[in-house]
């Protein structure tokens, strides 16, 4: 975990940018259940990080708009017992975050017509059916 997030070939989110935070995970439990601090929150400010370049860093802001607080992204992890899993489990997370995030949009579909022979072959069929179930009727008397 010393060399930093990678979320992608060239783009390495340093450590230093990441802020953790830790608390009691919630749920059932008897006596001395989760005196650990187990839950993890994992900060990190898109807004001012340099990891990024502009371009990638504003399609981020925009994608990641409605999950941002003050350009800030919070990743919440308590699934597992253990504080390192949890870590893990939030470090994975925000890598798969923001490669969707910044990934390229996808290319525009070009509009095509069915060729003449596919819509006649489409028209043919549709009357080979239409015949079957005709045939599957009561005859008439």
């Amino acid at each position: 975990m010393d060399g930093g997030l990678t979320v992608r070939a060239g783009v390495v989110i340093p450590e230093a940018e990441l802020g953790w935070r830790f608390s009691r995970s919630s749920g059932p439990g008897g006596q001395s259940v989760n005196t650990a601090d187990s839950r993890v929150e994992l900060i990190f400010d898109l807004a001012a990080t340099s990891a990024l370049g502009e371009p990638l860093k504003n399609r981020a802001l925009e994608r990641l708009a409605t999950r941002l607080v003050d350009g800030v992204l919070t990743i919440t992890a308590s699934e597992h017992r253990s504080q390192w899993r949890n870590r893990e489990a939030a470090r994975a997370r925000l890598a798969s975050l923001l490669r969707d995030a910044i990934a390229a949009p996808p290319r525009q579909r070009r509009a095509t017509r069915p060729s003449k022979g596919s819509v006649r072959r489409r028209l043919d069929e549709k009357k080979r059916r239409g015949e079957t179930k005709r045939l599957r009727g009561r005859p008439f008397d």
